[in-house]
């Protein structure tokens, strides 16, 4: 038997003012986009922002369904609709930012990990790591990939194709 110990690095800024002025304008776009999140149920508004490598950002929101759990998470939203609009794009960084009960969270909202799971693969395919800004009322989190929050990914694909 092994003993092994993961280790993840990140950086906590106190606020979205702390953070350099590319990131903090990514973030201040994630929540904008909570406004047109659709979260009649919960009231627990998602809105995410994703760069790509050819300047754009595209955001998304999450969006809530009567027949849950058909609805749809900030995140994926984004990043599927970035796959659809720029094929071939690379995601570059991903600001997430949550609003409840029309107060930004005092503390962050990580992806969950069905999004997890569909932003790395679209960071493996990318070929570079994809930072993930998860910004609240109370502090601001940056991680260096998307890795860092979900470290044991599925990614035997190649196993899969061979069947």
């Amino acid at each position: 038997m092994q003993n092994k110990q993961l280790n993840i690095s990140y950086q906590v800024y106190q606020s979205m003012a702390e953070l350099p002025a590319e990131w903090s304008s990514l973030l201040q776009k994630a929540v904008e986009a909570t406004k047109r999140s659709y979260a009649p149920f919960s009231d627990f508004k998602v809105g995410a922002a994703i760069l790509l490598d050819n300047g754009e950002v595209v955001c998304g929101s999450n969006q809530e369904n009567a027949a849950y759990p058909s609805g749809l998470c900030a995140e994926r939203t984004a990043c599927f609709y970035a796959g659809s609009t720029w094929p071939g794009a690379r995601m570059l960084a991903i600001a997430v930012a949550a609003c409840h009960n029309g107060e930004l969270t005092a503390t962050p909202t990580y992806p969950c990990g069905a999004c997890r799971q569909a932003l790395v693969q679209y960071e493996s395919e990318g070929g570079v790591p994809m930072k993930v800004i998860v910004g609240s009322a109370g502090r601001v989190e940056v991680f260096e990939s998307v890795r860092d929050l979900l470290p044991f990914v599925f990614d035997n694909l190649d196993v899969a194709q061979e069947k």
